[in-house]
């Protein structure tokens, strides 16, 4: 399974919110978004931050997803 924050950055234009100030009101580094924008793990500190600033939910910034295996016939 893979995880997608896809629904992390819809909530950021609903909020009409930018990744900077997410980073600035959370104290976390500039990496942890890179590593958001690459689909990989981040601390569930990091998460619980994140969910703090935009009063949410972790469901509400994350989900996961079923890697998609290709057959090979």
């Amino acid at each position: 399974m893979g995880i997608t924050y896809k629904k992390l950055f819809h909530l950021l234009i609903d909020k009409e919110m930018t990744v900077t100030d997410v980073i600035e009101l959370a104290g976390i580094s500039g990496n942890i978004f890179t590593r958001i924008r690459r689909n990989q793990y981040i601390s569930l500190e990091s998460i619980e931050k994140i969910c703090g600033v935009l009063n949410c939910k972790v469901d509400d910034i994350l989900e996961f997803e079923k890697e998609q295996v290709e057959e090979t016939k």
